[in-house]
This record gives structure tokens, sequence and C-alpha cells, in this order.
């Protein structure tokens, strides 16, 4: 397969079978619900309805979803629900964006501890940035942000690392003011790295003393207490990354930026090329040399172990509101926000969040590009008049996991 309708269920309905003699042994269970869940995802296995065109009778079939959150065609609708939401929180200020990156060897303890190792690099960056926000040598302000975590770089690799989305300023320790941060700058970088390593390595250690962290293979010696207390002392010896992107400007910018990065997968469709001779050939990005657009070829085995490297364990939650954005307090920490910012304003009305215009409509094409499921479902591709209408429905044919593999891709929804 060399067009670009190439998707990564293509890949594994072609390759489960070879990964897992492979791999299957060492395969969890949620990611096994990853490999049924694509490869199903939009067949009759799932099951679906057939439409009918009010205008020339044209007859489409359209299956459904799988709705998994590591599925690439399944995100459209979810983030465009997740941003109506977020649009109330926004403050019309400056607004930054700030990366905290795990280095290179704890990816290994990340694999075989996802829940601990992830839930650390969410506190440890939380607990960063709002220490160093209050400091009144920086900020001195009580902020609030959003965070995202990824787990890959553009080569699949693991690569774990969380985005924060914060506003320029915050409240002061007595709520009576809004504090701003200077233009164009947040933050000192230096000084969130050192603070970032000390507490993750801090709350890592306390994991360890909590029995909560495994080791297995090449990892097992780090089960000694002082083999782990070694490593410590190697990662606690090297910088650690933490990057200040420049500001978004509003929030409109803001909306945007989320729209890319919230709910996407390791690898999307549309960065595919070609699947052949047991290799997938797809798209990616050099950031050391300039923002090359490159292709990678990898062994479609190697591909599969690589995007569920990124499977994240069931029910983790990978967007996560921190300061006056959390949930407990967000409804009046925001009211406050919005008044004191208006007062500065000099009797201008609160910011209420941009307007919905701003907002990509459920209806609208996704960001990666593929036709608007709500849209094929309700426009005739035949005639491009006429409303397609549900005649018949179609009982879901789900075999078991091995069955599945045989699944073709032709069994996919055509609905352009």
């Amino acid at each position: 397969m060399t067009d670009l309708s190439l998707e990564v269920a293509d890949v594994f309905r072609a390759y489960v079978p070879a990964y897992l003699e492979a791999f299957g042994d060492v395969t969890s269970a949620e990611q096994q619900r990853v490999l049924r869940d694509l490869m199903r995802c939009r067949t009759a296995a799932l099951g679906g309805h057939v439409a009918e065109c009010d205008q020339c009778g044209h007859r489409v079939i359209v299956y459904n979803s799988c709705r998994n959150r590591h599925c690439p065609k399944c995100q459209a609708a979810a983030r465009a629900a997740w941003l109506a939401k977020q649009a109330e929180d926004l403050l019309d200020v400056e607004y930054f964006h700030v990366v905290f990156t795990l280095p290179d060897p704890l990816g290994p303890v990340a694999v075989q501890n996802r829940r601990a190792v992830y839930n650390t690099l969410f506190q440890a960056a939380a607990q960063t940035l709002s220490q160093v926000a209050a400091d009144p040598r920086h900020l001195g302000a009580e902020i609030g942000f959003l965070t995202v975590l990824h787990t890959w770089g553009q080569t699949l690799r693991l690569h774990p690392h969380v985005h924060c989305v914060v506003p320029g300023g915050g409240l002061a320790p007595d709520g009576s003011r809004w504090v701003s941060c200077r233009p164009g700058f947040f933050l000192p970088v230096r000084i969130l790295s050192r603070v970032f390593r000390g507490k993750f390595l801090a709350l890592l250690q306390a994991t360890y003393d909590r029995d909560k962290l495994r080791f297995h293979g090449q990892q097992q010696a780090l089960a000694e207490p002082a083999v782990f207390r070694r490593w410590l002392d190697e990662l606690r010896a090297v910088d650690w990354v933490v990057y200040a992107k420049p500001p978004f400007g509003g929030p409109e910018q803001v909306l945007k930026y989320l729209a890319r990065y919230t709910h996407r997968v390791a690898i999307a469709n549309q960065r595919l090329r070609k699947l052949e001779e047991g290799k997938v050939h797809f798209q990616w990005k050099d950031y050391a040399h300039g923002h090359a657009e490159k292709v990678m070829a990898l062994g479609a085995v190697e591909f599969i172990r690589r995007f569920l490297l990124h499977v994240l364990p069931s029910g983790f939650v990978h967007i996560r509101h921190y300061g006056f954005l959390a949930n407990r307090s967000r409804e009046g920490k925001l009211s406050r926000c919005r008044r004191l910012l208006a007062a500065r304003r000099e009797g201008s009305t609160p910011a209420q969040g941009p307007s919905a215009s701003l907002l990509p409509s459920p209806t609208s094409a996704p960001a990666a590009g593929l036709p608007s499921e709500q849209e094929s479902r309700h426009r005739c591709p035949a005639c491009g008049q006429g409303r397609l209408l549900v005649v018949e429905f179609c009982r879901p044919q789900a075999p078991d996991l091995a069955a599945e593999v045989e699944v073709e891709t032709a069994c996919r929804a055509d609905t352009s």
C-alpha cells in the first residue's frame, strides 16, 4: 500500500500476528485493547447503519467508531467538545507555554511503571511552576495552568514530557489584585529546571520507598536500594530540560494550540506514506537539524511496538488543571481574576473567553485533514445536494482478536 489513505489500523491488520509472536508475552491488557479497537474501528465488526439520500437515493454504509483515545480517527469530536469547555476558562491576557521533559535514562523505568512515573511527572511539574511563581523574587502570585502529557517523540521513541499552558500572571497572595508577569517573559527556565529535577527525584524516591515501583529485565538491579540511590545521584548530576516557548498572545492563539496538542496520539494517519516490503514509511521532523522534514522506514513489527509504548494505563488522566484552574476552586477564582483584570482596564467589561466563533465546531474538518464525520454522514457524496437519512442498522460482527487480524482494509467505511 503506497497511497496516502494508509492508516495505522492497516499496519495493525497486516502485522499484528507477527507482532504478537514476538512480543505477545509482554503486551499488556490495555495495549491488547488498543490493537483490537483500532483494527475494528469503522468496520463491520462494530456495526453501523445504512444511510440513503433523500434526493437521489444513493446509499452508503457508515460503520461505528471505536472511540479509543489512542485511535487517530476518533479524536475530532472529543477535541471539539473539550475545547468548548476550555473557552469558558480563558482570560484576556498573554499566555505562556512551558515544557518539562524527563531525561532519557528514565525511559525504561517509565515503560515498566507508567502510572507511577507519569503521575510523578505531573506532580513535579505542577509543584515547580506553583512554587517558583509564588516566590516574590519572580512573580509572587498564585497561578493557574493546564498540563497535557505527551510520551512520544517524532520517531515514536519514548520521550515523556508535559506541555503547560499558563496565563501570564496570577492572583496576589491575599487575592486583592492581579499580578502580571513582564511582557514576553514568564519565569526563568534555569531555576525551573533545577527545581523540577529536585522535586521529581524526591517524589520518585518516595514512591520507591512505598514499594510502588517494579523493575524487570535489565532494570531489575534497581530493586536494590543502594543501586537505586546511585542511579538517582547520576540523574541529579545532569541538567534537565525545561523549555519556555515564546508566548501565545491572547486566548485565540491558545485555542489554536490546544486544538493541535490536547487530543493527539503518538502518530497521525496523515504522516504515514507507505507500507512496503514489511516496512512502514512515515514523515517526521528532525528538530536537531532545523525542523527538516524527513521520511523514516521502520519494520512493521517495530512500528507497532513503538506505537504501543505510548498506550496509557486504563483511566489515566492525561490532561490536568492546577492552581486557580483546579477543579475544586476554578469557578470562584476565575471570577475573581476577571473582576481584577476588568478593574485594571478601568471599567471595561471582564473577559469571558473567546467567542464561540473561534472554536472548531464538531462539524468542521478535524485538524488531521480528514473529512468531518458529521458532514460525511449528512451530505450525499453522489449528488451533493441531498441529506443522508438512516434507513437500516447493521449489527456488530465483532470476532475475537485473532479473527480481527483478518479484517481487511476494504471493510472500512467509505463515506467520501
